[in-house]
């Protein structure tokens, strides 16, 4: 997450970002969200390879929320595969990005993050 911290400052986002380093502990996060413990995110950036539970399970969950229902959620993943883009399209997913091999690339997804968040303005 280091590399979607540096994109978010290098597009000008200054945020709190909170790592979760798996899927049993997001839906666990979520449904703290949801009994009115804690806010939800402007935007949740997900990658689909979690231990405990995929990332497709963690996206569904987000989706069946009551507070972050509608939030952007954006699948930041290494995989290219058709199956894996059009399940996360099919739950829901905001946006589909295949994580970039380029340290460039990767900080322009960081546009892509700021994009969704101002449209929420």
């Amino acid at each position: 997450m280091g590399l979607v911290k540096e994109a978010l400052t290098e597009n000008g986002l200054q945020v709190q970002l909170y790592v979760i380093s798996d899927g049993e502990k997001a839906v666990e996060f979520i449904d703290e969200i949801d009994s009115a413990q804690r806010p939800c995110p402007d935007l949740i950036v997900l990658d689909l390879n979690l231990p405990k539970r995929t990332g497709f399970e963690v996206l569904a969950r987000v989706r069946a929320s009551t507070q972050c229902g509608a939030r952007p959620v954006v699948i930041l993943s290494s995989s290219g595969a058709t199956e894996d883009r059009d399940e996360t399209a099919r739950l829901g997913a905001t946006r589909y990005i295949k994580k970039p091999s380029d340290l460039e690339e990767f900080i322009a997804i960081g546009g892509v993050f700021k994009d969704l968040l101002t449209r929420k303005l």
